[in-house]
């Protein structure tokens, strides 16, 4: 295992004035017995709602913020003994914090890191002609930082992130403010590094859409220990709710009356039923057809965002 944490915890302790001289101390449990694993070569992705603890145990992962108890090893490195080592072993990515370096050309940031981490010269001629080429950074490497757009700043700092071959590479909403292009060659990119390469990738995102696209496995994490980890197929099934079956009438009519359904919603000849996640899809449909004069059907299945959604809330 890349990542193995066990009992994991962290807590704060703050100081609230309460009078003219006196302060009260209070205890923050930030992170609470977490135990989790992640295997080389997974895509996992690290969700939960703001304040859950997601943030505070992955600076504990890269070395940043020192356990309070349990045991945690990275690469089998104790991260906070063993900073300096791990450095070389991870890469990060922080959606709205740059690596890069402001004001020097992109190429500059590049060569910067090229000497920090002591990449042999034809291996760091290798990856940056690859992420380059991969990204779309060929024509932005002798352009200052400063001028670069959000969505081409992100994609010089995922190279940045990888030109050290990082084993573990943490990403912490790396399409955060993207357009719909750049999320697309972002996720495309991060798929296909983690295929080829088998970099294992811990994505935080608040975008499901990422998550989606990207992850088999999912870990939901709140008030700081896990909810639930698994696969995302499994958390849907889980989470028993509807999903929703689109039909085209031919012609406008009364909402559709049919056993195991019921509509939602209605816009001249389409209606949108809600059914059960378990309930099955054909013979619904065939009710439906052998009922009324059908011109087209579609299912759409229940959005990410209300299964987890409905998870926090349970």
């Amino acid at each position: 295992m890349l990542i193995e944490a066990e009992n994991l915890s962290k807590t704060y302790t703050l100081r609230k004035k309460t009078g003219r001289l006196k302060r009260e101390r209070t205890t923050v449990e930030a992170v609470r017995d977490l135990n989790l694993s992640v295997a080389e070569g997974e895509l996992l992705g690290y969700i939960g709602p703001n304040g859950a603890g997601k943030s505070t145990s992955i600076k504990m992962f890269t070395g940043i913020l020192s356990p309070s108890g349990g045991s945690l090893r990275v690469a089998g490195l104790e991260p906070i003994r063993e900073r300096k080592q791990l450095a070389r072993q991870i890469g990060v990515v922080f959606g709205q914090r740059t690596t890069l370096w402001w004001d020097l050309p992109l190429r500059d940031s590049f060569a910067l890191l090229h000497r920090m981490y002591a990449i042999p010269d034809e291996r760091y001629a290798e990856n940056l002609k690859r992420y380059v080429d991969l990204l779309g950074l060929d024509d932005l490497l002798d352009t200052p930082v400063r001028q670069l757009s959000l969505g081409q700043r992100m994609r010089g700092d995922l190279t940045a992130a990888l030109l050290h071959d990082p084993s573990i590479l943490y990403l912490d909403e790396p399409t955060i403010g993207l357009d719909v292009t750049s999320k697309a060659v972002v996720r495309e990119f991060l798929a296909e590094l983690n295929r080829e390469r088998g970099t294992t990738i811990v994505l935080t995102t608040h975008d499901l859409d990422d998550i989606e696209r990207l992850c088999r496995r999912v870990v939901v994490i709140d008030h700081g220990t896990v909810a639930y980890d698994g696969r995302l197929a499994a958390l849907r099934a889980r989470i028993a709710t509807d999903r929703t079956l689109i039909v085209d009438l031919a012609r406008p009519a009364a909402p559709v009356e049919v056993p195991n359904a019921t509509v939602t919603r209605v816009d001249g000849p389409r209606q949108w039923l809600a059914f059960p996640a378990d309930a099955n899809a054909a013979e619904l449909i065939a009710a439906v057809a052998s009922r009324y004069e059908v011109l087209d059907v579609s299912i759409r299945e229940t959005d990410i965002e209300d299964v987890i959604r409905e998870l926090y809330s349970s």
